[in-house]
């Protein structure tokens, strides 16, 4: 009779037990990185042989064995894979969208301003000597360096801001990387299968997945559970043996991006930190084509107004200086008689010339090619982007349908181990009365 109790009671502990695994579930269905966990209950052997059974039965109650979490490796791998791609591309996109703001129209004017400079230019062709017309070129070519000015200002911000996000990116990755060791400390203590032990196990992993988004990864793990952690590319140990290497990064008078670990150089193709690199990579050369551009079209321009005669038939000054960046690029200060307007055989000579550029080579179409290719990548960046998310969406789909929680199956897990419950406390009970009898008799 004494079996009987030990048999209740066993249930009573490992059900109440698993009802309060239920309740954690359902109180973190909605926890980011919380894996769903269960109790895990074994048949609890009796002792020996026992009178008035055979002695191939030996009811001995239940026992608890563990809590474990409802997690699939392989596919926990693959959204860590699918979500560095992911960040990767976004970041690389957000930055491709700020350039093609900067490049626009909109923002700088400069396509406006080369179009107004050349449909001057045909007024002037049949009113050379028309002063309003000769100020209103000389106002389009100061919007056209003005233009350049603007996008090499909005260009230089963006490198400096892309550098200020990798650097606390980097804090945020190194400040996970301390996190992770300490959590491997904690693995090491905890109690296999406890509770404590699958919250650790949560946080782990929790802060892998940050990591992944972060950079390039590979993670494996000892009997604790506790993660060694190294770089993809190198190889090289961030976190594992009570040891943590950080990463470091610094940015190049261009604004290009250089990632290092312990001196070395720090190689990764994937997550925010390469989304950042080629974002940097990408604004570097677009500040080096936009001085390019803005020498190519300066130089055109001045080298077809030199070539003419202003109004007191003095060669031509040249319209543009400082063209040895766009950042420096400034209109001369010209009056409006000081527009060459003429050239050595008519009073428009210079402005026919201007004309005949459009169309042939001439700045207008160069800054729409080079407004094209931007375009073009940040389409192709767009395309990529989106590829990415797909697959991390699915990704963190198939991985969701493992360790997510539906409420549902807790609802029938929970008036399950209710009922198993209330069924152990009944053996208790009828436990108790059939002793209490036995003992009246006597």
């Amino acid at each position: 009779m004494s079996d009987l109790l030990a048999i209740g009671a066993s249930g009573l502990k490992a059900y109440s037990r698993a009802l309060s695994t239920i309740g954690d579930n359902i109180a973190n269905a909605q926890t980011p990185g919380y894996a769903r966990r269960t109790l895990e209950l074994t048949e609890n052997q009796a002792a020996g042989d026992m009178p008035l059974y055979r002695s191939a039965i030996k009811p001995g109650g239940v026992q608890i064995s563990g809590v474990t979490r409802s997690v699939d490796a392989w596919l926990i791998e693959d959204s860590r894979i699918s979500s560095g791609d992911a960040e990767r591309s976004a970041t690389r996109l957000d930055w491709m969208n700020r350039v093609e703001g900067a490049l626009s129209d909109e923002t700088n004017g400069i396509a406006t301003g080369l179009t107004r400079l050349f449909t001057t230019a045909d007024q002037l062709t049949a009113d050379p000597n028309n002063l309003t017309l000769r100020s209103q070129f000389l106002q389009a070519v100061d919007d056209v360096a003005s233009g350049f000015r603007t996008a090499a200002g909005q260009l230089s911000g963006m490198a400096d801001g892309i550098a200020g996000a990798a650097t606390s990116e980097v804090e945020a990755f190194n400040a996970n990387l301390d996190a992770l060791e300490q959590i491997n400390i904690g693995l090491r203590k905890a109690r296999p299968g406890s509770t404590n032990e699958a919250s650790l196990l949560d946080e782990r992993d929790r802060l892998l997945d940050q990591l992944a988004s972060q950079a390039g990864v590979t993670a494996t793990f000892d009997n604790h559970g506790a993660v060694t952690l190294r770089a993809s590319g190198s190889g090289d140990l961030l976190v594992g043996g009570g040891v943590v290497t950080p990463i470091a990064v610094t940015s190049a008078a261009d604004g290009r991006l250089a990632f290092t670990i312990g001196g070395a150089p720090f190689p990764n193709a994937t997550g925010s930190l390469a989304g950042l690199a080629e974002a940097a990579n990408h604004i570097a050369d677009q500040r080096a084509g936009l001085d390019t551009m803005a020498a190519q079209i300066a130089g055109q321009l001045n080298a077809a107004h030199q070539a003419g005669l202003d109004a007191g038939g003095n060669p031509g000054a040249t319209l543009f200086t400082g063209t040895a960046s766009a950042a420096t690029l400034t209109a001369a200060p010209l009056t409006a008689n000081q527009v060459a307007a003429a050239d050595a055989t008519s009073g428009n000579g210079t402005m026919l010339a201007l004309g005949e550029m459009r169309g042939n080579g001439d700045p207008e179409s160069a800054w729409s090619g080079h407004l094209a290719t931007q375009a073009q990548a940040t389409a192709s960046a767009r395309a990529q982007d989106a590829a990415a998310t797909t697959r991390r969406d699915a990704a963190a789909a198939a991985r969701g349908a493992v360790s997510e929680i539906d409420l549902d199956r807790e609802a029938a897990d929970l008036l399950r181990f209710q009922q198993a419950y209330s069924a152990a406390a009944r053996t208790i009970q009828v436990a108790r009365e059939t002793i209490q009898t036995l003992l009246s008799s006597l």
